[in-house]
């Protein structure tokens, strides 16, 4: 819940260069792994692969909202988050019918190739999640993009495991498994994003009416 006495409220930090950098940082990382990703899992056939680059692209889109409104007023902030939440709500949805798609029309993956692309990304997801752990519990904004890291480092140790089960059964299916677990980690993290961003939009609400009510009886 917002208040005027959160370290999420307060503008030095939402505009602390640590913070910015931080993202900045987040947003060439996600980015580039998006590309890699997306290459390896459509040669390679993995769609755990090509649901973490969606991932991956997603939460580049995510980083780059949060630093344009960075600065703005919570409000703002607050529906920039309902948006990354939505955001992530429907890659979810995505991953989920690709991976059944797949379940009937698909082929085995590169085992290797998943495990090789896992690794590089579960490295790079780990370092974003270590530079971002200190703004977990700011406003719903800025607790979206630890979630968005969080999902993904989770994400990549999946990934690698489903590498290991292609290699060890010769079928798609613990490929095809873990990009449905990924699916309804999106999905869960999507939701956590929203409620907290409606709690929030529901408070400053709650604030602007009382403020309203004072305005109208200065004497009460």
């Amino acid at each position: 819940m917002a208040c005027t006495s959160c370290a999420s409220d307060k503008a030095g930090t939402l505009n602390d260069p640590k913070w910015r950098r931080a993202l900045w940082i987040a947003l060439a990382i996600n980015g580039g792994m998006f590309a890699v990703e997306i290459v390896a899992g459509i040669t390679g056939g993995s769609k755990a692969l090509q649901a973490d680059a969606l991932d991956f692209f997603g939460d580049a889109a995510n980083y780059a909202i949060s630093l344009g409104v960075a600065g703005m007023a919570i409000a703002w902030r607050a529906r920039a988050a309902m948006l990354k939440g939505a955001t992530l709500a429907l890659l979810g949805f995505y991953v989920l019918l690709a991976a059944g798609w797949g379940a009937f029309h698909g082929t085995v993956p590169h085992a290797e190739v998943m495990g090789v692309v896992g690794v590089a990304a579960l490295v790079a997801n780990g370092l974003v999640a270590v530079m971002l752990y200190r703004f977990r519990t700011g406003d719903a904004n800025m607790r979206s993009v630890w979630i968005c890291s969080r999902n993904d480092a989770i994400g990549n140790i999946a990934v690698v495991l489903a590498a290991a089960g292609v290699f060890g059964t010769g079928t798609a299916w613990p490929d095809l498994i873990v990009a449905g677990l990924m699916a309804t980690l999106g999905l869960w993290g999507g939701f956590q994003i929203i409620g907290q961003a409606r709690t929030e939009l529901r408070s400053i609400g709650k604030r602007h009416d009382r403020s309203a009510t004072m305005s109208l009886h200065p004497n009460r």
